[in-house]
């Protein structure tokens, strides 16, 4: 199959989907400072930039030349979309959660850490070919690669560009999302 990792991609962007509902759950009858819903936040914050590390995806299709580039535009987007849409989705039922225990405002510098941490996190997949998994089977390899951006800063100022670029891309689109959303419940 040519484009299986866009199905890998996505099958990756159902996981902190469901971790968000078993978190949701979790957090009916825990406090989020118990061992469980804090692993499971972990795990979830660890496969959330896989849902938006997809955009990324587009670079794939001037790998090949293709005769119908419309239908190549139209799959990816199809799948783009939805494992966006499953970070999203994820991130709202986090969100919410996070509002029953925080203010306002302090639920959306959360919100924002989660999204800058995200950001970044689809830098270091996409240039530096980290995985999430590598947390665990390579730390010192990620560590020494992350620590060289942040000590030498001006060495590496694609990282900060790309970083911004995202966090900008879906705050933006997250918070218009939240809108619509509160929008909609208001009107019911």
């Amino acid at each position: 199959m040519e484009f299986w990792y866009l199905i890998w991609n996505l099958l990756l962007a159902w996981v902190p989907f469901g971790l968000s509902l078993w978190l949701r759950r979790l957090l009916r009858t825990q406090s989020w400072a118990n061992w469980l819903p804090l692993i499971v936040t972990a795990v979830w914050l660890g496969f959330l930039p896989n849902t938006f590390y997809m955009i990324t995806d587009y670079i794939h299709l001037q790998d090949v030349p293709r005769v119908d580039q419309i239908y190549d535009v139209a799959m990816f987007t199809a799948l783009i979309a939805t494992g966006v849409s499953l970070g999203f989705a994820s991130l709202a039922i986090v969100h919410v959660e996070l509002r029953r225990r925080l203010s306002a405002a302090r639920a959306w510098r959360v919100v924002a850490l989660i999204l800058l941490l995200t950001s970044f996190a689809i830098y270091v997949g996409r240039d530096l070919r980290w995985n999430t998994w590598d947390i665990i089977t390579s730390p010192a390899g990620i560590l020494f690669d992350i620590s060289e951006r942040i000590i030498n800063p001006t060495a590496h100022l694609q990282t900060f560009v790309i970083t911004a670029t995202y966090f900008v891309l879906l705050g933006v689109c997250y918070y218009c999302l939240w809108r619509v959303a509160s929008l909609v419940r208001r009107a019911r």
